[in-house]
């Protein structure tokens, strides 16, 4: 990502989620039902779990809130059945556009999603047409000021693949999604604490807009990211207000 402008998206971005949240424990109860159901209640023994319960945890979730959609996904409890889906797009000038999806309904879904490319100026791609364009990742990014010689020193200990300095200050620190967790505890254990900590689709390249192309690309973003299924919205584009 453009590195003058890294921190103001990333700040950009963060004050969109915090307007949606209210469909935040939607989407956390849907990743601890999923993660629950492919790899076991047990948090200690499922990283994927453990990760959902602490989202769930830092949006405030109550602890039963949590332990009865594990038991709802684990059979212990009547519960939904949901399945994971990606689609994959291009959005204004190009910009590659992944949406990871969680349904009970494949065909409403995907008529949602071709809908909002459609009537917002973009295009429903097929399977593999921009993933190539992303790196599956763990990614922590501190605040510029933070010591950077102490971040490297902590990070690449614990096992992270890079860190990366921004020209706005800011660091980004990049690992295997297994190392994620091992590195995301290292640094905090160190007084490190990110401002983003997750597992996400990095673009390895970015398209600038600007102007108009900016406007109406947040518009299809914004309706993507608002529909019910919609779990996580990646893209490439960078966008200048």
């Amino acid at each position: 990502m453009a590195g003058h402008s890294k921190w103001a998206n990333i700040q950009h971005r963060k004050g969109r989620q915090d307007e949606k949240r209210g469909k935040v424990w939607t989407r956390i109860i849907r990743e601890i039902m999923v993660a629950a159901r492919q790899g076991g209640g047990d948090p200690n023994m499922n990283p994927r779990l453990r990760l959902a319960i602490d989202k769930a945890k830092a949006a405030n979730m109550p602890a039963d809130t949590i332990k009865k959609n594990v038991d709802k996904a684990t059979g212990n409890l009547e519960g939904v059945h949901y399945d994971e889906i990606r689609y994959e797009g291009y959005g204004i000038g190009g910009a590659a556009v992944i949406i990871d999806c969680m349904t009970d309904n494949k065909v409403r879904t995907v008529a949602e999603v071709r809908h909002a490319f459609s009537k917002y100026g973009g295009n429903l791609g097929t399977e593999g047409s921009v993933a190539f364009q992303f790196k599956h990742c763990g990614q922590l990014i501190f605040a510029p000021g933070t010591s950077e010689d102490k971040v490297m020193e902590v990070a690449l200990e614990a096992g992270a693949d890079d860190v990366v300095t921004h020209d706005d200050g800011s660091l980004e620190v990049l690992s295997s999604p297994h190392d994620f967790e091992a590195v995301k505890k290292a640094l905090e254990a160190a007084g490190l604490k990110p401002e983003v900590a997750e597992v996400t689709m990095r673009a390895e390249n970015t398209i600038d807009l600007t102007g108009e192309d900016a406007q109406r690309m947040q518009k299809l973003l914004d309706v993507l990211e608002d529909l019910d299924d919609a779990q996580e919205v990646y893209h490439n584009a960078v966008i200048h207000e």
